[in-house]
């Protein structure tokens, strides 16, 4: 049996991984780790809960420990991008139980929390820096960070970064990067936009894949639950829930004010839920998410964009109480649970607006789920919704907006040009979606038609 002391890393790092209580690198870990301290661009495929960070950080950390280069200004000298907020945090969090006794910093820049703070500190310098893809281009904007000394860059969670439109910011990123540089990309699914990706950014990369794409983990158990409506979902999901009351549930919904008040309705029946969407500030996530972690509320309701990065052993079940239109969060979902080798349940209330989603899902995951109870409804004609497209600035500085992606050919995400003055100056660029929103207008904080701003992601 492998060890990590088989694998080359620093006795330091040793140490970190012990303190952690590792015991045996994981299947992604035993093999990602070798080809990245040989300097290999490497295309990761691995369930969700099996351990990616430590794939990638352990050697990349080991790289940068034999570095002891002064820290400039504003510079950077490697970055991870994940597509939201909290698993940039999950992903901080490890990384710095790596480096503790180092002289390594690693910094984090989120939407949600002040831009200023960000500015201060990156103005000191940084080794690893973990970023959403949106803020960093806040910050590039107001040329509060350079990118010209990252020599490795890591995505992560990469699947959802193209399914929320974030190529685009890709495309803007990536060319201000050092080179050379090593390229290490992670996912769980594996899109066909993903071998795009991998030519684009990756050189000759060694792919990496210990499970088959769309596959769960074994001590998953699946079933399905028919309703015959939303009024029906909530019935079972209260059930479901008084019937296994001690482990933790997560629940997902669709939409944000959905989630929102499915997460009212269980309180008012005497449940202690908490939810985490688009619509709260980062602040009122981490309280709703400590409160999970910490057990003080055993539900947590939340949307499929907010939940990535929850890394929660604890997590008994996962309800979906809406499926997802994207088959492929199906498998992120699910992958809550039954983490660390533990087991897990992940129940799924299915109306007959639903029917083709658990196509779809079966489909990818060539599996046929089994049913639990109720009768099977009638399938009913799903309304495709599209993405929004980016609009213009109206702020100084302002920027075109970014859409997200809603159907499973919906996509947007945008950024607009550096605006000046008062109003923000000539909008700039919108990569749109199906409603897609074309190139920014000339006139005062101008940007792609449309009606109404557009949304944030969930």
């Amino acid at each position: 049996m492998t060890t990590f002391d088989d694998l080359g890393l620093a006795p330091k790092l040793l140490e970190a991984i012990k303190a952690a209580g590792y015991d045996t690198p994981t299947p992604i870990q035993e093999k990602a780790i070798p080809l990245v301290l040989e300097g290999r661009d490497v295309m990761g495929l691995a369930q969700t809960g099996t351990g990616k960070t430590a794939a990638f950080g352990l050697p990349l950390i080991h790289q940068m420990l034999k570095s002891h280069e002064k820290r400039e200004s504003k510079c950077i000298k490697a970055l991870i991008l994940a597509p939201t907020r909290e698993l940039v945090n999950q992903i901080t969090e490890n990384l710095l139980s790596y480096v503790q006794g180092s002289h390594l910093k690693v910094n984090t820049v989120v939407g949600g929390v002040s831009i200023n703070k960000q500015i201060q500190f990156l103005a000191r310098g940084t080794d690893i820096l973990v970023a959403t893809p949106g803020r960093l281009i806040d910050l590039m904007d107001r040329r509060a960070i350079r990118l010209d000394q990252a020599s490795f860059l890591v995505l992560d969670e990469a699947d959802q970064m193209l399914d929320m439109g974030f190529i685009h910011a890709l495309r803007r990123i990536a060319p201000e990067l050092g080179t050379p540089r090593q390229t290490m990309l992670f996912s769980a699914t594996m899109p066909k936009q993903m071998a795009e990706l991998s030519k684009a950014y990756l050189n000759d990369p060694v792919r990496i894949q210990v499970a088959k794409p769309g596959k769960a983990a074994d001590k998953i158990t699946q079933g399905v639950h028919f309703a015959q409506d939303k009024g029906d979902k909530l019935r079972l999901l209260e059930r479901y829930l008084r019937d296994s009351p001690d482990g933790l549930a997560l629940v997902f919904g669709r939409t944000k004010h959905g989630s929102e008040k499915l997460k009212n309705d269980l309180v008012k029946v005497g449940f202690n839920a908490v939810s985490i969407h688009g619509n709260k500030s980062q602040g009122q996530r981490e309280r709703a998410l400590k409160a999970f972690r910490d057990g003080e509320a055993r539900i947590l309701v939340a949307t499929d964009v907010a939940a990535r990065g929850i890394d929660i052993p604890g997590v008994s079940h996962v309800y979906n109480y809406d499926l997802p239109e994207v088959p492929e969060n199906y498998v992120h979902r699910i992958g809550r649970t039954a983490r660390a080798g533990a087991d897990g349940d992940a129940i799924s209330f299915v109306a007959g607006v639903d029917i083709s989603l658990l196509r779809d899902i079966e489909k990818l995951m060539k599996i046929e789920i089994p049913i639990l109870g109720g009768d099977r409804p009638m399938e009913e004609k799903r309304i495709q919704r599209g993405g929004r497209g980016g609009g213009g600035g109206g702020r100084p500085g302002g920027g075109g907006g970014g859409g997200q992606r809603r159907g499973p050919k919906a996509q947007g995400h945008g950024h607009g040009g550096h605006g000046g003055g008062a109003h923000g100056g000539a909008g700039g660029h919108g990569h749109g979606g199906h409603k897609g929103g074309g190139n920014g207008g000339g006139k005062p904080g101008g940007g792609g038609r449309r009606r109404r701003p557009a949304r944030k992601a969930a």
